[in-house]
């Protein structure tokens, strides 16, 4: 695992373009810090930072062919790599046992083409000296990141954004269709970015830079449903399960010590089974609990823990353990993203990385399986699609008068949640029902000139345009495409791979194998969601390594009491950090309308925790980014003090 970064100009200026490489790479040392490594020529210079995971002495980078001709610099991991090196070895000669040389030599072959034999997470660049064309490509769901900005005749890439600002060409200009979208989605919809100017590279696509010009090309997509599989429910259920295992397994291989993510769901939890049963020694779990009960899960991952007969790990979060991390947040994300999990997936990640550099995960097996309450609501929503529009106001107006609850998932905010969607098309609906802010909040909650920036922007367009490309899928797949599409890639996956490379943990996803998704997707809606039940085939599949009871248990989603914490222990961050003046010295949001939801939450009128973090989180990014004379030399802003104070105090 790796973080990469390059750029290719007409000629470049050596100590110039040395001096810049190293600072991009400086900038993403996070990702590995284990090893580094340049490669330059008149028109190109590569960077990239390891974390060694597979041959540890010969892997370093960036790598070359036989004859230097061509240049790769990698971040992932290739799960097929020994098999396509077998084919590969009449032909190419091999220096090292790493699965970056298996790319090189493939790119030889089948030039961009390659990306479609690889199975596994990976973002690259890979430099044709002959041809004087750099070619990028992203692996088919999202895993892992690559970020790229063109400049006249110079291109520029990075894994994160922070390494693409230490370019001196790269300017940290905000875009306000950018923040728009980050207020409606709680991310910034790929391909685009807060910053004007830099792009991400889609999931599933490569790009071709040559001549001064960019090529996209999508390589692969979610496949539709086909119907029937001509199996059984039982022979579906074994065909998954082994397809589960095979993923497991081929994430197994490791020269570093690995564990897994266990939180006692069922996803984590099927993982970590499969594990146990293939690891060669006892498998190491680690988990996370709260105080506060309608948020913790911690007894349900021991038990589980104690019948697998893992190597259990787990660490209590409290809301002085979050304090530290409350202030280096602007600095940690250097795009905003509303997900508070990013909080407990971080302190996970930290406790998790004293013990292993690999971490197996449950991520992914919601999307692909129906397991999310709002595909739930939307069955419901389209029985209340019949119901008269004014019946409709008036349970949304009944719905703002229930009494604020900060339970995780409460009755109130579901009910509060699922009322605002109600009326609109499937796609908005489910935007609506997973962001914080609506498209109607926004000429009240932006200045007039920020808000004349975007009035005519449709801050939906990503999803309009996902929900075309769905094609003619039913309601349900339709629904699956816009998560795989938006929440997970953009969502769900920045998440974790920021909050685990930040720590020099690699985590690996079993749910998101080529061929688990392949067979997930084509499968009918029926053996996904099934009346209620949600993931309907996968618990049938897991009936025989996983217990009754945590089959039937309610899903309990990964987050923190931020409710309450907002009125209690984080008050003081939360306070200094939305203050009216610093907000009007920004010209970018209204301080009354901040402040109106604030006091809201404090008075305990109404639950605004997650529009809060949401605001929240683009003031700390703000005040690292795009006004650095705000953040202190450690990183933690002007809050630091009072953060402290408050840890003091309890």
């Amino acid at each position: 695992m790796c973080g990469i970064s390059g750029f290719v100009a007409s000629a470049l200026e050596g100590d110039c373009a040395e001096s810049t490489i190293r600072a991009m790479c400086r900038a993403i040392r996070h990702r590995g810090p284990d090893d580094e490594g340049y490669h330059f020529e008149p028109q190109v210079a590569l960077g990239m930072r390891r974390l060694s995971v597979i041959d540890l002495a010969g892997g370093h980078q960036p790598m070359s062919n036989e004859d230097g001709t061509v240049w790769i610099v990698f971040n992932g991991e290739i799960y097929n790599f020994l098999a396509l090196r077998a084919a590969l070895e009449g032909r190419h000669r091999f220096r090292s046992r790493s699965d970056t040389e298996v790319i090189v030599h493939l790119f030889e072959d089948l030039g961009a083409g390659a990306v479609e034999r690889l199975e596994g997470m990976f973002a690259f660049a890979v430099w044709d000296g002959n041809r004087k064309r750099l070619v990028l490509a992203r692996d088919r769901m999202g895993k892992k990141p690559l970020h790229y900005a063109l400049l006249g005749r110079e291109f520029i890439f990075a894994s994160e954004l922070k390494a693409l600002l230490q370019h001196p060409r790269v300017t940290r200009t905000m875009s306000i269709s950018g923040l728009a979208r980050y207020l409606v989605h709680d991310y910034v919809p790929a391909p685009g970015t807060i910053f004007r100017g830099i792009s991400k590279l889609p999931p599933g696509h490569t790009l071709v830079y040559e001549d001064g010009t960019v090529r996209l090309h999508r390589y692969w997509d979610l496949p539709a449903p086909e119907g029937p599989t001509g199996l059984t429910e039982d022979q579906d259920a074994r065909r998954l399960q082994q397809l589960l295992e095979d993923a497991v397994r081929r994430r197994l291989i490791s020269d570093v010590p690995l564990g897994a993510f266990l939180s006692g769901g069922i996803d984590s939890s099927a993982v970590t089974a499969l594990m146990a049963r293939n690891a060669s020694g006892r498998v190491k779990t680690f988990s996370i609990g709260f105080a506060e009960k309608s948020f913790d899960e911690a007894a349900h991952a021991r038990r589980m823990a104690a019948r697998l007969g893992t190597d259990h790990h787990e660490t209590v979060i409290t809301p002085a353990a979050v304090f530290d991390l409350i202030g280096r947040i602007g600095t940690l994300l250097d795009e905003p993203l509303a997900d508070a999990s990013f909080l407990p997936t971080y302190l996970l990640s930290q406790f998790t990385s004293q013990h292993v550099t690999v971490a197996l995960s449950g991520d992914g097996g919601d999307e692909l399986f129906a397991g999310y309450p709002t595909y739930q609501a939307h069955r419901i929503a389209r029985l209340a699609e019949r119901v008269p529009r004014p019946l409709l106001r008036g349970a949304r107006a009944l719905a703002e008068r229930l009494p604020a609850s900060y339970a995780n998932f409460s009755l109130d905010f579901k009910i509060k949640k699922f009322t605002a969607g109600l009326g609109y098309p499937l796609e908005l609906r489910h935007a609506l029902w997973l962001g914080s802010f609506g498209p109607a909040d926004l000429p009240a909650l932006l200045t007039r000139d920020a808000w004349r920036e975007v009035a005519e922007d449709d801050v939906f367009s990503e999803v309009r345009g996902h929900a075309a490309a769905a094609g003619n899928r039913d309601w349900l797949h339709k629904a699956l495409y816009l998560d795989a599409k938006l929440y997970l890639q953009d969502g769900v996956l920045v998440k974790v791979d920021r909050a685990s490379m930040a720590c020099s943990l690699e985590v690996r996803c079993p749910f998101l194998d080529t061929a688990v998704v392949d067979y997930a997707s084509r499968l009918s809606g029926s053996k996904k969601l099934r009346g209620l039940t949600t993931k309907y085939l996968l618990k049938r599949s897991l009936r025989d390594i996983l217990p009754a009871d945590l089959l039937r248990r309610r899903k309990k989603g990964f987050g923190i009491p931020l409710g309450p914490w907002i009125r209690g222990a984080l008050r003081d961050v939360f306070e200094e950090t939305l203050d009216p003046r610093r907000i009007a010295g920004q010209g970018i949001l209204r301080p009354d309308a901040v402040s109106r939801l604030l006091s809201e939450h404090l008075a305990g009128r109404r639950d605004h925790r997650k529009k809060l973090w949401n605001l929240f989180v683009f003031q700390r990014w703000h005040a690292a980014y795009a006004d650095p004379y705000s953040v202190s030399a450690d990183g933690q802003g002007r809050c630091a003090s009072s953060v402290a104070a408050r840890t003091a105090a309890q």
